[in-house]
Formats: C-alpha cells, structure tokens, sequence
C-alpha cells in the first residue's frame, strides 16, 4: 500500500488547517480548558456551515462524500490543534449509524438537522456495574402502548448535558440471552424524567452519569429492529474503533521537544533517546492508522481489524509516552499552563493526566485485545458471552 494520502487528502488538510488557525480562538481554548465539555456550540455550528460535521456522508443527505483519506486528515489537524471534539464526534457516529440502520422518518427528521449543527447526540451504552460490557445493560424499556418507558442509569455520558438525544442501549426481553434481548433508542434529553449528573475527570473533561426514570420516549426513536440493538451496536462501534491517538501522542512529543530546547537537556544523549523512543512509536502508530484508513478506502477484509489495532497501539504508546516524559521532566512538569512560562512542561503533565482516557474510549484494550484475536487470529472468544 502507499501510505501517503493522497493530494486531494492533502488539500483538504490545507484547508481544515487554515479553517482551525481562524476559528479555533484563545476563548473557544479556554472555554474547553475551563469546562472540559468537549464541545463549542459556536465553533460546531461555524463546522456545520462548511458541510464538515457530515463531511463524509453522501450529498444526497448533505454531506459531501469525503473519502477515508480526507477524514483522516481532518482527524489528524483537529488532533494537533487541539480542537473540542468529542461531542462532534459521537453525533457523527450516530448520524452516520442513522444513515445505515435509521428508518426513513429518522433519516428525514434528523439528518438534516446533523448536518446543520442544530442537534448534538451524546452515547448511552456504558453502565456503573458492567463498565465496557456494555452487552450486560440492565437500562431497561417496557412498552406502554406507542411508547417506550426507559429506566436505568448510564455511566460515560459524555456530552449529555449539552445533548438533545442520547443514543441509548437498553435491554428489552430479559429471557432472551443477553445480546439478543437489546435495543437501542435516541432519548429527548428535554423529556420528564432524564437527568445529567456532572463527572469531572482527572484529565480535565467533563463526562456524565445520566439517569432514566420513566422517560417516555415514541416507538418511531427506536433504532433498528426490536431486540436487535446489538446488531446495530456493531455498525456503531466499527465506526468508533477507527479512531486513533498518536496526533496527541506526537503533540506531547513536540512540547516535551520544546522543553529540551528550552531548557538545553537536547544536549544529553539520554534525553535525545528517549525522545528517539517516542518518535519511534508515533511514527508506527501513524502507519497504523493510515492503514486502517486504507483498509476502510478500499474495503479490504482487515478493515475489521485494523481499526481495533490502530485504536489499541496508539493509545497504549500514547500512555507509555506520558509516563516516560512526565518522568524526564521532573519537577519541571509541575507547570501549570498560564503562569508566565512557556506551556511545554504544563502541556506534558495536561497530557499525562489526558492519556489514560483514551484506553477506554470506544472500548478498552482488553476489549481491542479480544477483537484482534477473535476477528483477526481466529481464535476462540475469550470473554464470557
């Protein structure tokens, strides 16, 4: 495979990159510092004007039918930038889920609406006691006539404080085993009976624990067949798999970089080495994940792997990295942006606290670990059922 991108890839980066040096403003930095919320409604509706919240969705429902190399350099600029992203890209997720799975009212009513930045969907699957099993959901939803009545608690609801849906896996036929008897729904947030509760996180996000009590929510919000959320589950996860870390991973190298400039430790052959290190493992989990984006480009059968590979590696070196420059810094990284000094040091102890999230965002590795073996080596599951 050539791993460049390509110049139509390339343009669009050009263009993503000028966009973010206008519009990513001191105030949309310090608005996202201040709240975590991963999320700038300005900002997001500013991205909905240029057609790039559904950037790579068919124009026949807005979009503008970018390839897979073109997301991943847009991916890849918004990573380095630093730009408030996690909430744009769970409603992505869901209106791209929508656009495969959705019924034609769904896709009429709210696609359109995506596309033009007026709705935020946030992501409901995960629950206090099962954590990344999310097939053991006990959210549940009774039928009552045309209505569903939903009731349970969600855990990792990012964005749902800010969100007018959450795309919510509940289980609907308890005698049914425990991934046949699921169904998924997009819950109003503005409906009796859902409430957020604030999480705050060590690497300064804002996520949610979300509570269902007797939300009554239309039979035309759920999504996909009746005890076949899972089936659904696996189109949204696919998509949330490919996403990888090493834009961070190489936006720590730069400021621990800076830091040895700065300060003169370049000098030190120990320091160069193991910024060396670092440099080395970007630089395969770049390769990584422009394979995924290959195999996703041209639909070749590794794409069911490759995505969990990418997601596992650069996450993983994306934690080994802070650890390893945390640690070479020393007190240095007690530096807290703001202060007077140059942002390196700080942003190396904001990273250190940030990468550990990232080994549990669309599923964590053991999760990854599982899927490569099962999906990739053919090998017998290694987690209960």
């Amino acid at each position: 495979m050539d791993f460049a991108l390509g110049e139509k890839a390339e343009k669009f980066r050009a263009e993503v990159r000028a966009w973010l040096a206008e519009n990513l403003t001191p105030e949309v930095i310090e608005h996202e510092e201040r709240t975590g919320d991963g999320l700038n409604l300005d900002s997001h509706r500013k991205m909905a004007a240029r057609g790039w919240v559904a950037a790579n969705w068919p124009r026949e429902y807005g979009g503008q039918e970018r390839d897979p190399y073109e997301m991943y350099a847009m991916e890849t600029e918004l990573q380095h930038s630093g730009y408030p992203r996690n909430v744009f890209i769970t409603t992505s997720l869901v209106g791209n889920t929508l656009r495969v799975v959705g019924s034609e009212r769904q896709k009429r009513e709210i696609l359109p609406r995506i596309v033009r930045g007026e709705l935020i969907i946030s992501l409901g699957y995960s629950e206090p006691h099962c954590g990344s099993d999310i097939a053991d959901a006990r959210t549940r939803a009774e039928r009552d006539g045309d209505d569903w009545l939903i009731h349970g608690q969600k855990m990792f609801t990012t964005g749902a404080h800010l969100a007018n849906y959450v795309f919510v896996l509940a289980r609907t036929d308890a005698s049914l085993p425990k991934r046949q008897g699921l169904t998924l729904f997009l819950v109003p947030t503005d409906l009796p009976g859902f409430e957020a509760q604030a999480v705050h996180t060590l690497g300064g996000e804002r996520t949610n624990l979300t509570f269902y009590s007797g939300v009554r929510v239309p039979d035309w919000l759920r999504v996909g067949e009746l005890n076949g959320g899972w089936d659904v589950m696996k189109v949204a996860l696919a998509l949330e798999q490919g996403v990888g870390y090493t834009g961070n991973a190489e936006v720590l190298l730069d400021a621990a970089l800076a830091w040895a400039r700065r300060t003169g430790r370049i000098s030190d052959p120990i320091v160069r080495e193991r910024l060396a290190r670092v440099a080395q493992c970007a630089e395969v989990g770049t390769l990584l994940e422009k394979r995924s984006t290959w195999a996703a480009a041209t639909g070749d059968r590794s794409a069911r792997v490759a995505g969990p590979m990418a997601k596992l590696y650069s996450s993983e070196i994306f934690v080994a990295a802070a650890s390893d420059l945390m640690d070479l810094l020393g007190a240095d990284a007690l530096a807290r942006r703001g202060e007077g000094e140059p942002d390196d040091a700080a942003m190396v102890e904001f990273y250190q606290r940030f990468c550990h999230g990232t080994t549990i965002y669309a599923g964590t590795s053991e999760v990854m670990r599982s899927q490569i073996a099962e999906a990739g080596l053919g090998l017998p599951r290694s987690r209960a059922k």
